[in-house]
């Protein structure tokens, strides 16, 4: 394995139950659908198939949960970003209604596939908190998402500061408000990953790692998939790359890369907190997101350890040195705790959209791609991985409970780590000034 593809040093690479047994590319194959990529979406679309049984491989690089399905939060998380309401005033109310309810179901199933399975993965269905940093997102970020998911029936319970900070163990300083979510939870994300993808060699599927594929072409009989000196044959074709489109899809299928600007995330673990902290810290173990545009995400594992998510100074490879805005960050969330070393630190990439919503293309007969978790990809990713072995397997795309849309391309996309840095400077702004009136 090149240092390329190696798994990064992170938390979830250290206490990940073992990879299974994946497959090696050693002569042509063929298949009915071949997937490349080896995330939550390519895995679970793997699965899903493989059940309706249609015969099935997925080509990973490097090893499934390399990329970002085994470095994200692990925080799982139901629904879109965009509200409701939204989804029925964009797409109508049939189509709305179905994506509304087919993504607010996303978390349930997870925790559904999890126990089916038996995946050694850690997953706690304890709740989601976001929690809002200031009045304005209070009142036009976490009121009507509270309000609009409660009108359909979820147990949402709206926080008031004192009761933020006491499902949190956080200063009351922190926090004006939020709601807690019970259809989310957490879970370790690279044992996921590697759960879906046993699940899915039990049902049949065929998974390659270490299996970069190098191209693709399509003739009268379908499509060729190039991984080596080997070829796959497949009647279908879906890319599921991602985060990552940017370093493997451009020689596969040119511009779907430019339909996503992909954000690198960077998260700290501590050691086990101990003592006092131990218990008063996320008491209920849920998994927290905050509102901040640059946004604060935290949980505890199942070691007992503090993990906290949030802007990169880095690319990749990160030193503890970095985490020190993270360090700072827990410091004045949770002030009675002492410094907090940062045992782990490890970075990972996010796919964003232009729109902040999750895409599917099909840009050519028999081709399926699709893009954009903008950081919901836990739930969201296995949501999607389903709806796309329905496609794949012949429903029509009118039929779906999502839409499938031409692709949306950033102009300037050659330009956009310098749009991302300057848009982050100004993010960073607007956080700071609607914390300080929350604080006021």
């Amino acid at each position: 394995m090149t240092p390329e593809t190696a798994l990064p040093d992170s938390l979830w690479a250290a206490t990940a139950a073992p990879a299974p047994a994946y497959a090696r590319l050693r002569s042509d194959l063929a298949c009915d659908v071949a997937i490349i990529g080896g995330g939550y979406t390519g895995l679970s679309a793997a699965l899903h198939l493989a059940r309706a049984g249609r015969s099935v491989i997925v080509v990973e690089a490097a090893e499934p949960g390399w990329g970002a399905s085994g470095r994200n939060g692990g925080q799982v998380i139901a629904g879109l970003k965009a509200n409701p309401d939204d989804l029925l005033a964009e797409f109508g109310e049939a189509l709305g209604g179905r994506m509304v309810a087919r993504m607010g179901a996303a978390a349930d199933l997870v925790f559904a596939l999890v126990e089916h399975y038996g995946m050694d993965c850690h997953a706690r269905r304890t709740g989601w908190i976001q929690a809002a940093h200031g009045p304005k997102p209070l009142r036009d970020l976490i009121a009507p998402r509270y309000r609009q998911w409660k009108a359909r029936g979820v147990a949402m319970e709206l926080l008031d500061r004192q009761q933020v900070a006491a499902a949190l163990g956080s200063d009351p300083s922190a926090y004006i408000g939020g709601f807690r979510d019970p259809r989310g939870g957490v879970l370790q994300p690279l044992g996921y990953a590697r759960g879906l993808a046993a699940a899915a060699m039990r049902e049949g599927a065929t998974i390659l790692h270490n299996a970069p594929a190098s191209g693709m072409v399509r003739d009268k009989a379908g499509w060729s998939v190039a991984v080596g000196a080997q070829a796959i044959r497949a009647a279908q074709v879906v890319l599921a790359t991602n985060a990552y489109s940017s370093a493997f899809a451009p020689r596969l299928w040119s511009d779907l890369h430019r339909t996503i600007i992909p954000v690198t995330s960077f998260q700290m673990a501590t050691p086990p907190l101990a003592g006092a902290a131990d218990h008063s810290v996320i008491p209920g173990g849920e998994g927290v997101t905050d509102s901040r545009r640059l946004l604060l995400y935290f949980r505890r594992d199942h070691t007992g350890r503090l993990v906290m998510g949030g802007r990169s100074p880095v690319e990749d490879r990160p030193s503890a040195a970095d985490a020190a805005p993270l360090q700072a960050a827990i410091a004045r969330v949770f002030p009675a705790l002492p410094a907090q070393p940062a045992e782990f630190v490890w970075t990972g990439k996010v796919a964003i959209t232009r729109d902040k919503m999750p895409h599917i293309h099909m840009p050519a007969p028999g081709l399926i791609a699709f893009l954009g978790c903008n950081g919901r990809g836990v739930a969201v990713c296995t949501a999607m991985g389903a709806i796309l072995a329905e496609l794949a397997a012949g429903k029509p795309a009118a039929e779906l409970d999502y839409p499938v849309t031409a692709p949306d391309h950033f102009t300037l996309h050659g330009f956009r780590k310098l749009g991302v840095f300057a848009l982050s400077q100004y993010y960073q702004l607007l956080d700071r000034l609607e914390a300080r009136m929350g604080a006021a």
